[in-house]
This record gives structure tokens, sequence and C-alpha cells, in this order.
């Protein structure tokens, strides 16, 4: 049996905890051709080069406006985009902030006494009730789509008995099932809010005329279900992920806890230094030279972000958790660039809930930094999600003297 290739024990779950020495280790190769014929790419410069390339594509396996090129793409992109942000509703997500501050304090009101699992009792139910606040989904439903996003994510899967060229029959089958079975979910409560409708976004979009002239109903069905999905799962990693770099790191959380503005900087570099996705797939339309290598039309890429964001030709001290490198405010254009990373993709494909999700990460972490008393990790590493591409504890138990008001 040949032995197993960087990438290969990267994905395999015993190096879930620690994976970055095997990072350092696959980016010394630009371009890793793995086996299969997969092509893996692991450098800042050439992953933002394939971001950014129209001969590319994420179909088939993404969906709604992942799974999209242009113009379709475009179209429903500016179709969803009109009623969430900048310039027609430029304050919806801003304007967010208190009541994710209400959710995270009663959270956190509801920890026990001096122990809590921050990922089951906080970074988990947060983006939750934040994602279905803005799409008008019913909370009290979340059981229901629980079950259909953990068959996505179960599916999610890189195996190492030949790398993603082709999924597992039955785990491409429960995917198509769930999102299907989503999709289906939030097409009849768009039903409902054309007929009586809120101040949520689903109502926004199933009001607009101009919606319908960008996308079909199946259309609509399918990005909800994305922006259902991906507004939570991806937000959950980002706090779980943020909480215990911050423990590992008790002079930063004393700053968080003195200067709550301090998250800022901090939710950049977390998204840089322990990004919440680490592998994005892509296939080949064309011939594409990166780095000298040819990749044939037809082939499948892996873009590593992790491997990327950490990548010691694109930013000083890689593996250092440095947030003040963030702060652009105050950088010259060497250090602006430097400070760029790959948390929420790039190109057309940006991570569309990017406002979104770096708004809760700065007010959760920021709470939890002020009101627990001597916050303490149970265990270190702890046990981690079966995802070698949504990275992130599946529990973060931790110790307090109290929570304080």
């Amino acid at each position: 049996m040949a032995e197993p290739t960087v990438f290969e024990q990267i994905v395999d779950y015993a190096n879930r905890a620690d994976p970055w020495p095997l990072y350092r280790e696959l980016r010394k190769t630009p371009v890793a051709r793995e086996p299969d014929g997969t092509y893996i790419i692991t450098r800042y410069r050439d992953i933002i080069a394939l971001l950014h390339d129209p001969r590319t594509t994420s179909r088939p396996v993404a969906w709604g406006i992942l799974g999209q090129d242009p113009p379709e793409h475009d179209r429903a992109r500016q179709a969803l985009m009109r009623h969430y942000g900048p310039p027609e509703a430029p304050g919806r997500v801003e304007g967010m902030g208190k009541d994710i501050g209400d959710v995270v304090g009663r959270l956190i009101d509801s920890f026990g006494e001096h122990a809590a699992d921050l990922v089951d009792e906080f970074a988990y139910p947060l983006p939750v009730t934040v994602i279905c606040q803005l799409l008008g989904v019913p909370v009290e439903d979340e059981p229901r789509f629980h079950a259909w996003a953990s068959a996505i994510i179960d599916s999610a899967v890189i195996s190492t008995a030949g790398v993603a060229a082709a999924e597992p029959e039955e785990l491409t089958r429960r995917r198509q099932d769930a999102i299907a079975q989503m999709s289906r979910y939030l097409g009849a409560l768009a039903d409902s809010r054309r007929a009586a409708p809120g101040d949520d976004l689903l109502s926004a979009l199933v009001t607009d005329d101009r919606t319908w002239e960008a996308m079909s109903r199946e259309d609509l069905e399918s990005n909800a279900a994305l922006l259902l999905f991906a507004g939570h799962e991806t937000t959950v990693n980002l706090i779980a992920s943020g909480m215990l770099t911050l423990l590992r790191h008790p002079g930063l959380l004393g700053r968080l806890r003195a200067e709550p503005g301090f998250a800022v900087p901090v939710v950049e570099e977390l998204l840089r230094y322990e990004p919440p996705v680490h592998f994005l797939r892509r296939t080949a339309l064309d011939k594409i030279d990166v780095a000298g290598t040819t990749i044939p039309a037809g082939a499948t890429l892996r873009l590593a972000l992790a491997a990327g964001s950490r990548d010691p030709e694109h930013v000083p001290d890689p593996d250092e958790f440095i947030p003040d490198r963030h702060n652009v405010a105050r950088a010259s254009v060497r250090e602006q660039r430097e400070s760029q990373h790959l948390g929420f993709g790039g190109g057309i494909h940006f991570c569309f809930g990017a406002p979104l999700a770096r708004l809760e990460a700065q007010v959760a972490l920021a709470a939890l930094a002020g009101r627990l008393d001597n916050p303490r990790l149970v265990s270190d590493p702890p046990p981690y999600r079966r995802s070698a591409i949504l990275h992130g504890p599946r529990h973060l138990e931790v110790e307090f003297d109290g929570v304080g008001p």
C-alpha cells in the first residue's frame, strides 16, 4: 500500500486538531497532483488568481449562486444583495447589532455557574437564531433544518482513498435529498411571506418583482436554502475557533476584555489564522497554467484556503496570531495587502454573508471575554468536527469562576 500523500494526511481525522505542520509541508509544492488526478493549490497568490479566473467553475457540487457562473450568477446575486446590503439596504445587517447583542446576552445568562460547552450552548444557537431572524424562518423549526444541514455537512467529505474525484454515491444522494427538502421548506415559507409579508429578507425578496426577473422559483428556493445553511454552519466554526484561540492567548483575551473594540482586528486575524472553511473545490473549464504546472480542462482543483492564508510569501510570521496586523487605518499599502486573507473566499463567490458573520463574531467574542471570569479550557485540543472542509471544534468545554453582568 502506498504511503499517504501530505494532502491525504491532512484529510485524515487523526490530524484534524492540528493540521498546520502538514499545511506547511503541503505548501512546498505549489501545485500538488494527487493519485486520482486532483490538483491541490497551496499558495495565496495562485488561489486568489484562480478564485477570479473565469476558466474555473464550482459546478456541479455547489448549489444556488455558488453553483452558477456569469451571467446567471450575477443576476441572481444582485437580486439577493438588493435587500441585504448597500446601496439599497445599507442598514439591514448593521441594524442587527442590538438584536445580536441581546441573543448573546441571553445565551451567556443561561450558562451554568462555572462551566459551559461553548459550541452547543453558544456558538451554534447564536448564528441559528440570527439567520432565522434575518430570513424570517421560525426558530422553532431548527430541529428540522439541523437534520438537513447535518446531512449536507456529512457529505462534504474528502475521501483519503481517492481524494474527492467522485463522492460516494450514498453521500451524494443524501446531500441532494437534504438540499431538496430544505429548498421545499423555504419555498413553502416564501409562499406564506408573499401572502403576508414581514420585515425579513425572505419577505423583501418575494414581494419584489425584480427578484422574479432575475431568477426562477426553483432558484429562489435553492438560494434561500443556501443562505439558511451557510448563514449558521460556518459562523459556528468562526466563533468556536475564535474563543479557543483566545483562550490559548490569555494576554489577547485580557486585552479584548478591556477593549471591546479590539474584537474587530481579532476577528479579521481569526479569519486568516483559523479559517472556518479549509478547502474550496473548482473544476477547470479550460487548460490553465499555475506555477509552472499545466492543469488540463476537466480537472478537479482543491484550493487550500487554510494553506494560502498562512503563506509566508504573503504574510510575515503566518503561524503567529497577531490581530494588530489588521489595523489597516494606520497601515502602509504593503501592510494592508498582507492583512488580506481567504477566510471568505474570493472572486464572484466571495461569501455573501461576510458582513453578518463578522458582526456576530465580534459581538460574541467581546461578550465572552467581558463576562466570563477567568475562563479556561477543560481539554486542549478539544474534539473536532469530522469534516476536513468545514473546520472547527465539535465541543468547547470551558470552566470559569463566574459570569459577570
